[in-house]
């Protein structure tokens, strides 16, 4: 019995955390959508399928996520109900004007979602479908629409009521804890990636398609962090205590990521190379890092390999200087050295950000900046013209066709043009919600007009309707059928009856009808109006990073590193979510064009930096003029102009050498060049590998 309780024991804690993660999200939501439905009742709501529909569009994994989206629904509704009632004021009898405001506003918050792309870019959304939903129904009743907005508020604020508290007090799975677990995950994931680098494990297709991973995982964090904030449990004073780690611990990562991508890159150039001196007396410092990163380190472990590379790197110089080898041999391995102990530092660095998160400690930070996603403008304004010329059109045609559920499914066109303009592939996405339309369906017939019709009472139309919606509940926890899942549930709730049923054989088809027709005119306008004007089309994020490694080599050098950074994780992140599980080549030309000017911007805001703390002097003169060359070839991307940033970096490396040999170099000064002749070399090999196979030298300055 002992032996037989223990099997039960692990076989339902593997179920807890397997399998029955799902029905218990599943239940939850069921009774929070039928809680609703029933206050719904209670209160006389004139349409309690609303409150219904709001608990399954909050229905989130984690109790920080729903109160996190509940928040900004309601103040969504309660943006879009003002906009309303502002436009039918200005144009009670003019349906074209009207039309045309809403579909202004519309358009100008559908921009707003597609420009921010993080938790508040809700807001937008529900400001613009929202005043469609009150203004629609209002063009023939101008004199209804204050009712109307209120009714709307009070069934979402009852749903989102709802869904608040059951997901907060039933079973709740709160975010701070699945926030410290992606800490975890991340620093693990990193360290096996330097692993398997370093013991040459993976093919550069590898690398390239994980350096897209790790974009999207840096977003991932922040999107989890700010739900976490909105925990109402003892953990979110820890997490909003964590906060200020968090942000720190993205900024290392990418700090550290980046460091190693072009320490890797450099060290991969000399490997092609073959056996020289330089890969000789390289090897041992090379093998110093990997035996540090072959099992989980510690601070000790890291100041110790610090400790052993300062070591090796003094016996290494004096191996170098000694012997007979070309200059340009020299710098490569000037620069690896540089590399290999601003690595060291990043790596302890962020390992130390990591171990303060995991145990709590205390940790001196500076105020980092937060990661912020942006989106590049010319989809921002697609997003918007989209939204706003496809509803000004349906619209019209809703008004002027004879069908009364005609503005149902200019409606629902309208919500769902809104809704997957943020997504990397829209068409995809309602097609999905589609699908669950057209299986909601028969079922909803089914449910309504041979299992309800028999019952009677509360009790019975919860068990009349709780297979049904739990069908779609649990297609949704199948990332892959998120929006089949979706689709089938949104449209059961729309079924639910109301205060007083009627069964209208006729008004459930043409609603039916009303729904999928709006789901098929969303997709046509995606397919239709500006289609290549998507999220992380490779066709906009490849330009938006030209134009930022040009912004670090033009703007003020406050701060430029963080948005830099910033900026082109997101646009990679970006295009990993519109690459899907697959990306093709031409995505991963991308990747690795981002990776090149990854490693050209943070080079130049080196120089930028060691320029802005310089004195006068002729290196300084060389330097700007090196990072005017690059800012000049990223501008134009001209041959010329490639060629003449490749002299200049040229140029600038002899000005910096001849200065580093001064005899009245001040030691830090020495340092401080040499950093900056590293940069000018990260920077030379990437210029040349712009251009064709063979073409100049690739070694450094």
């Amino acid at each position: 019995m002992t032996r037989a309780a223990r099997w039960l024991a692990l076989a339902l804690q593997d179920w807890r955390t397997t399998e029955g993660e799902r029905w218990i999200y599943v239940g939850r939501t069921l009774i929070a959508s039928f809680c609703a439905l029933w206050l719904a009742y209670r209160l006389g709501l004139d349409s309690p399928s609303t409150a219904m529909t709001t608990t399954i569009i909050l229905a989130l994994p984690s109790s920080g996520m729903v109160l996190e989206k509940s928040f900004y629904r309601l103040c969504g509704t309660l943006l879009g109900c003002t906009a309303a009632l502002t436009l039918i004021g200005l144009f009670p009898q003019q349906p074209v004007l009207l039309f045309a405001g809403l579909a202004l506003w519309v358009g100008l918050c559908t921009s707003g979602s597609a420009l921010h792309r993080n938790a508040q870019s809700y807001v937008y959304v529900l400001a613009g479908y929202t005043a469609c939903m009150i203004v629609l129904p209002a063009i023939e009743q101008p004199t209804q629409v204050f009712s109307l907005a209120v009714t709307r508020v009070a069934e979402v604020g009852l749903g989102i009521i709802c869904s608040a508290a059951v997901s907060s007090v039933l079973l709740p799975r709160h975010q701070g804890t699945q926030v410290m677990r992606t800490v975890q995950a991340r620093y693990g994931k990193f360290l096996a990636f330097c692993q398997d680098v370093l013991q040459q494990k993976l093919t550069p297709a590898q690398v390239e398609l994980t350096h897209l991973q790790f974009a999207a995982d840096v977003a991932a964090l922040e999107l989890g962090r700010s739900a976490a904030l909105f925990e109402v449990t003892s953990k979110v004073g820890h997490v909003r205590a964590q906060n200020r780690k968090l942000h720190a611990f993205n900024a290392t990562f990418m700090t550290a990521l980046t460091t190693f991508y072009t320490f890797h890159r450099l060290f991969d150039r000399l490997q092609r190379d073959g056996e020289t001196q330089v890969m000789q007396a390289c090897a041992p410092l090379y093998a110093i890092v990997a035996e540090a990163l072959q099992t989980t380190p510690s601070q000790d472990s890291l100041d110790t390999m610090q400790q052993h590379l300062q070591t090796a790197l003094a016996q290494a110089r004096a191996e170098i200087d000694g012997a007979a080898i070309a200059h340009a041999q020299r710098i490569d391995f000037d620069t690896v050295c540089e590399l290999l102990e601003r690595f060291a530092r990043d790596m302890s660095r962020f390992h130390e950000v990591y171990f303060s998160l995991a145990h709590d400690t205390p940790l001196d930070i500076s105020t980092p900046q937060a990661y912020a996603p942006k989106t590049p403008p010319a989809l921002v304004l697609a997003s918007g013209a989209r939204a706003g010329i496809s509803l000004a059109l349906l619209a019209l045609g809703a008004y002027f066709l004879a069908w009364p559920y005609a503005g149902t499914a200019m409606l629902m066109a309208a919500v769902f043009c809104a809704l997957a303009s943020s997504s990397p592939r829209p068409i995809m996405m309602v097609r999905q919600v589609l699908t669950g339309f057209l299986v909601a369906m028969p079922l909803s017939l089914v449910c309504v007009y041979f299992v309800l019709v028999h019952g009677d009472g509360f009790p019975m139309l919860v068990l009349s309707f709780a297979p049904f919606l739990a069908v779609g509940l649990y297609l949704m926890t199948n990332p892959a059928k998120l929006g089949v899942g979706l689709g089938v549930s949104t449209f059961i709730t729309q079924m639910a009856p109301t205060n007083l049923m009627h069964v209208d054989g006729a008004a459930f088809l043409n609603t039916g009808m009303a729904l999928i027709v709006g789901l098929m005119l969303a997709a046509l306008v995606f397919a239709v109006l500006l289609p290549e004007h998507t999220m992380g089309h490779r066709d906009h994020v490849g330009p938006a990073l030209w134009r930022e490694a040009l912004h670090a080599c033009t703007a003020p050098v406050r701060r430029v590193k963080h948005r830099f950074d910033n900026r082109v994780r997101d646009l990679l992140s970006q295009l990993n979510a519109a690459a899907g599980p697959a990306p093709g080549e031409a995505t991963r030309a991308v990747v690795r064009q981002a990776l090149t000017l990854l490693e050209i911007g943070h080079s130049v805001i080196g120089l930028r930096e060691l320029i802005a703390s310089a004195r006068p002097s002729a290196a300084r003169d060389a330097l700007r003029h090196c990072v005017d060359g690059v800012a000049a070839w990223l501008r134009t991307r001209a041959d010329a102009q490639l060629q003449a940033a490749l002299a200049a970096t040229l140029q600038a490396g002899a000005v910096v050498r001849a200065a580093q040999a001064a005899s009245d170099t001040p030691p830090e000064r020495d340092v401080r060049l040499q950093t900056a002749l590293a940069d000018l070399h990260s920077i030379y090999t990437s210029l040349l590998d712009q251009m064709a196979p063979g073409a100049g030298d690739h070694h450094a300055p």
